[in-house]
């Protein structure tokens, strides 16, 4: 069950932050110079409409597998290494980040491009390309931890 759980935990991990670093290194720069604010705006919408059901799926799998491995392996928190409790709570940022995005600025960013209003939906996507910054930022970070932690922290 535990190889389960780690395979489940690391392609939901993959999936999330490598998700944020392409949309974020990639697609935006490119959205950026090729297309006008009604075009841009709405290929975000449509990006993030598709992204967000795999976020969703991975904000649920990370907490569930990472908690059942901290369980198993280390028969709870207290006894977990460093880098296991830094993960935890920067994943809990994390996941409270994405669920602000989705809940706030994702949705008038989306009833903004449903109203035409660029100017309001160009306001809202400023926000969450901020927030993706920080949480890919974080997301990285967790990963580093993830495979370098238990050298660098000393458990």
């Amino acid at each position: 069950m535990n190889a389960i759980a780690i395979v489940l935990h690391l392609l939901s991990a993959v999936i999330w932050v490598g998700g944020m670093f392409f949309a974020y290194m990639i697609l935006r720069p490119a959205a950026a110079s090729a297309l006008q604010p009604p075009e841009r705006l709405t290929t975000w919408v449509q990006t993030f409409k598709r992204f967000f059901p795999w976020v969703w799926i991975s904000v649920v799998l990370l907490p569930v597998t990472g908690y059942w491995l901290v369980f198993d392996v280390f028969h709870g928190l207290s006894t977990a290494p460093k880098s296991v409790n830094i993960m935890q709570g920067l994943g809990i940022v994390m996941i409270l980040l994405y669920l602000h995005v989705y809940f706030s600025p994702f949705r008038r960013l989306c009833k903004a491009v449903d109203q035409a209003d660029w100017v309001a939906g160009g306001k809202q996507l400023a926000i969450i390309r901020k927030l993706v910054a920080i949480n890919m930022s974080l997301g990285l970070i967790v990963i580093a931890i993830a495979s370098a932690g238990r050298y660098v922290l000393l458990s």
